[in-house]
């Protein structure tokens, strides 16, 4: 494994080494909930935040990584609720955090153009963390999640240094075995900019 290592590292260093441009991306991140987030959340999370960073191995070609954050909130009317063969009477304020951490290799159709589309599969892990609150309790659960995120986005350039991007990703988190033991899923709006640099 060690040795592995230590050759993949050699790769990206040489590739690197022979075109040097990079990328990094800022994006506000809306979240739409499917599945099982949904079936807990039905609301769109509009708190959510992403960084991309891409080094380009060629004009096509960029490997990076990619960390966000999206929370997912939903407030439901004084009912009387079953938690854990427990029955308590109030409001109940449900969060699910989801932190999609990875590495994601991209392809550029366009690139040189104003307009330069690109396809982007992320590849890592994600934690989440779900929290119903009652009254004076909380029941806190969390996995950590194999994770796929494909994506689809747009680069509008605005100078040499800087664009305008839109993208749309679909994070698929696998099954884990956690106390959450459920896949978890999501799509996301991301808007932001993209700052070029040699």
């Amino acid at each position: 494994m060690k040795k592995i290592t230590l050759i993949f590292s050699f790769c990206l260093i040489s590739l690197s080494a022979v075109y040097a441009q990079s990328n990094t991306t800022f994006n506000y991140s809306i979240g739409f909930p499917v599945g099982d987030i949904n079936d807990f959340i039905g609301q769109v999370s509009f708190r959510g935040a992403t960084l991309d960073y891409r080094k380009m191995v060629n004009p096509n070609v960029g490997v990076g990584f990619s960390v966000g954050w999206n929370v997912f909130y939903e407030e439901f009317a004084k009912d009387t609720y079953t938690i854990d063969n427990q029955s308590l009477t109030g409001k109940q304020y449900r969060y699910s955090n989801h932190v999609p951490m990875m590495i994601n290799p991209t392809y550029y159709l366009k690139p040189g153009e104003t307009m330069n589309p690109y396809v982007s599969l992320g590849i890592g892990t994600m934690y989440t963390r779900r929290n119903t609150d009652m009254n004076l309790y909380t029941l806190e659960q969390e996995a950590w999640n194999f994770l796929l995120q494909p994506e689809v986005g747009l680069q509008y350039m605005v100078n040499d240094a800087a664009a305008v991007n839109v993208s749309g990703k679909f994070n698929y988190g696998f099954k884990a075995g956690n106390e959450i033991d459920t896949a978890q899923s999501f799509f996301t709006l991301n808007i932001g900019f993209t700052f070029l640099t040699n």
